[in-house]
């Protein structure tokens, strides 16, 4: 197999599969959106229409350029399973705790008053 997009290639007489690497068009293209990503960020942080929504959409514009650098850049996605189970299990407890603890200190929040103290 010539193909340098992604996959596998195999040798001609030979049993091991290694994984082919994207090319450096694709490393170009990921970074180009990763800047789009960053300007979408700093975008939505000036504009006052998303104040109350601001942290969660922050978080996922963080979570897309995070994934896009593991999958591309960190080449989690040509390396086996097992690597990406053992990023994204830890991964999304760490996420769904910091969700749950920002939950209960928002609630807490806005439950006793911004200005009581």
């Amino acid at each position: 197999m010539t193909e340098r997009s992604g996959g596998t290639a195999m040798h001609e007489g030979a049993s091991v599969e290694r994984p082919v690497h994207p090319t450096a068009d694709v490393y170009l293209r990921v970074a180009a959106v990763l800047v789009i990503l960053t300007v979408v960020e700093v975008g939505v942080f000036y504009v006052p229409a998303f104040r109350p929504v601001l942290v969660p959409v922050l978080l996922v514009l963080s979570a897309a350029k995070f994934t896009l650098v593991v999958m591309f850049y960190m080449h989690l996605k040509a390396d086996s399973k097992v690597f990406t189970f053992l990023l994204g299990v830890p991964l999304l407890l760490a996420a769904v705790v910091m969700v749950a603890l920002l939950f209960l200190f928002l609630g807490a929040l806005t439950l006793r008053g911004a200005g009581a103290g």
